[in-house]
């Protein structure tokens, strides 16, 4: 379990965020004054066209992007003002990131990719795999366990990487398209667990994504345009939620 954190409802703070990209002539503003704040117990949704400046946004936010200048804070702790090292060590125990790559070890079964977060946080192997096969049971793919990963689709290994990404049970879960792979059968499984962990005691999740299958989800859907927050959406979630299952047209 993660370590105790502090009881404040917001779990990211940003404030004023800069980003460019180049120099001279060929820079490119990509972040401009961006403020955000993500509450415990939400799902909120980044939407936006491409290279508004969204995965940008998250990747400084997962603290894998320094940024020229503003504030990030994280559960209280500032981002900015730490050390690599301790960056690092706080990304390993306070946030599961998912990528649109699914970034997994091709020599390592499925259960050993998952189990990769336990293993660094010191668990044996024994209970790391044992946890990592329960995961797999709850995004469906208990039954390939022991495959290597070229064996799977593009969408079961896109499971696999959300797997790997909640094992350890991160109170911050940051996704960049995580459902993008995904059939509509899988993709609501996959939101109902994110559901399940932004609705878990002090935990929240963050998703990028141009999926307009899953807005409902969204407890607030955040809009960017240009490198900006243009505007945030509240929504009522007295409603179920459901996963669209054909684009509108």
């Amino acid at each position: 379990m993660p370590d105790p954190i502090p009881s404040s409802s917001i779990v990211v703070d940003v404030r004023a965020l800069e980003k460019s990209f180049g120099d001279g002539p060929n820079r490119i503003h990509v972040l401009k004054q961006v403020s955000l704040q993500a509450h415990t117990g939400e799902i909120m949704m980044l939407v936006g066209p491409s290279g508004c400046g969204k995965t940008t946004l998250l990747s400084a936010i997962a603290g894998t992007l320094k940024v020229e200048s503003g504030t990030i804070h994280v559960f209280d702790s500032p981002l900015e003002k730490m050390s690599s090292g301790a960056l690092t060590r706080f990304r390993a125990k306070n946030i599961g990131f998912i990528f649109q790559q699914f970034n997994l070890i091709p020599t390592l079964s499925v259960a050993e990719n998952v189990s990769v977060p336990l293993l660094i946080q010191g668990h044996s192997s024994r209970v790391a795999i044992k946890r990592a096969r329960e995961i797999l049971e709850k995004v469906g793919l208990g039954d390939r366990w022991k495959e290597r990963p070229n064996k799977l689709s593009g969408g079961q290994q896109q499971r696999v990487a959300i797997a790997r990404a909640l094992i350890h049970e991160p109170p911050l879960v940051i996704c960049d398209e995580p459902t993008a792979a995904l059939d509509a059968h899988n993709g609501e499984i996959v939101l109902d667990l994110f559901r399940e962990v932004a609705r878990s005691v002090n935990r929240a999740v963050i998703i990028v994504t141009h999926d307009n299958r899953i807005l409902s989800y969204a407890d607030r859907i955040a809009r960017m345009d240009d490198g900006e927050i243009i505007e945030v959406i509240k929504q009522d979630q007295h409603q179920p939620q459901h996963f669209v299952h054909e684009h509108a047209h």
